[in-house]
């Protein structure tokens, strides 16, 4: 497939994401984490506007001069910006004016790309649908959480299918102690984060061929972990008892039995399914009561190649740091990954809400350690 036409069916998947929406749902921002669907939609606009018309077409005028301000997200670079918390306080751009941008912006990019692009745009367009894949998987774990404080499990779609069952046997996976290589190599499309491909020594250890499951971790819940001091780092039980976590979000107890809410409405609990939507705290804590420990991102990386992976982001033990030999771009591209190199925890795989393609085994994801709306789960090594 062509650039152009990846780009095409890029942006249109996201339009298709947004369907079920009603226009009352474009609008709701929750938390500050969490940002509205209308904001999703004209950021990704933005940043092909932003980055590519704006700098390759001559002349270019802006579709509005106050998207820029609107839809910047963190671009200091770029100039001042709503701030994050207050996106959804904008009932103005209506949603038929963000996709009449949309539809601007798409115009003028294929145009222009079927002309005689330069080479630098190429490398920002294939950036530009990389980073809209991201926000794809962000509209997805942002709009569950929006319909997560409403009243009576409203459903997104009943053709969502978030549930996953491991059904090979256990096994742990014994790697050999020894020096190896992590990061990205190839001709392939990467973030920077995943760079340079440098060499590390690893002790020998063993890494579970499966996910923690609910029946699992309902264990860990039933024996009062969530309880106890001992298996909790100090800022992690601090999280605990100030926000009153008795277990994963959306979880939810009626009548005696555990249910969750999922994007296709509410359901009972499936035993053998890996369990989701957990904090670091909460698999290291799990990881403590068990005796055992998360792997961290470079045993990861050299053991996944002998386990299934992609449906859940899994925790590691590594904090979010640069690689040797890491350096930022030039510019505003420059502020993509290397300025939140700081108080976050590297994930690894991919989730069910990750699109097709978009994750590799080098793919370094990083949130910081007490956020739990994402897709992510426990993989347990010793």
């Amino acid at each position: 497939m062509s650039l152009i036409k990846y780009y095409e069916k890029t942006r249109k998947f996201t339009e298709e994401l947004c369907a079920p929406l009603s226009t009352e749902d474009h609008l709701s921002q929750p938390i500050v984490d969490v940002s509205p669907p209308k904001w999703h939609l004209g950021h990704t606009t933005w940043f092909f506007e932003t980055f590519i018309l704006k700098k390759f077409i001559k002349n270019y005028q802006e579709f509005d001069p106050h998207f820029n301000f609107i839809f910047n997200s963190y671009y200091e670079t770029v100039g001042q910006r709503v701030l994050r918390h207050q996106r959804g306080f904008l009932t103005r751009p209506s949603v038929e004016r963000v996709y009449e941008y949309r539809k601007h912006v798409d115009e003028l990019i294929v145009q222009y790309f079927n002309g005689n692009p330069a080479a630098e745009a190429r490398q920002l367009l294939e950036l530009g649908i990389n980073h809209e894949q991201q926000h794809q998987e962000l509209f997805l774990t942002d709009f569950k959480y929006i319909l997560g404080v409403q009243p009576f499990h409203p459903v997104y779609s009943k053709d969502f299918k978030e549930s996953i069952i491991e059904d090979h046997p256990f096994q742990w996976i014994e790697i050999k102690d020894g020096t190896y290589e992590v990061g990205h190599k190839g001709k392939g499309f990467c973030f920077d984060n995943e760079l340079n491909r440098h060499k590390v020594y690893l002790h020998s250890y063993s890494i579970s061929n499966k996910f923690v499951t609910n029946s699992e971790y309902l264990e860990f819940m039933n024996a009062k972990g969530y309880e106890d001091f001992r298996y909790w780092h100090s800022e992690g039980w601090a999280w605990v008892k100030e926000n009153g976590i008795k277990a994963p979000l959306y979880w939810e107890e009626i009548d005696g039995e555990w249910h969750r809410l999922s994007l296709s409405g509410l359901e009972k609990i499936n035993p053998d399914e890996p369990v989701t939507h957990i904090s670091y705290y909460e698999a290291y804590a799990y990881a403590e009561w068990r005796g055992l420990r998360l792997p961290t991102e470079e045993e990861w990386e050299v053991a996944a190649e002998k386990f299934n992976w992609g449906q859940r982001w899994e925790w590691t033990n590594s904090a979010y740091l640069a690689y040797p030999g890491f350096s930022k771009a030039e510019g505003a591209v420059g502020e993509y990954n290397g300025k939140f190199m700081v108080n976050q925890m590297v994930l690894r795989g991919a989730s069910v809400a990750t699109p097709e393609g978009h994750s590799r085994l080098t793919y370094r994801n990083f949130f910081h350690p007490y956020l739990r709306w994402q897709f992510t789960g426990i993989r347990l090594a010793q």
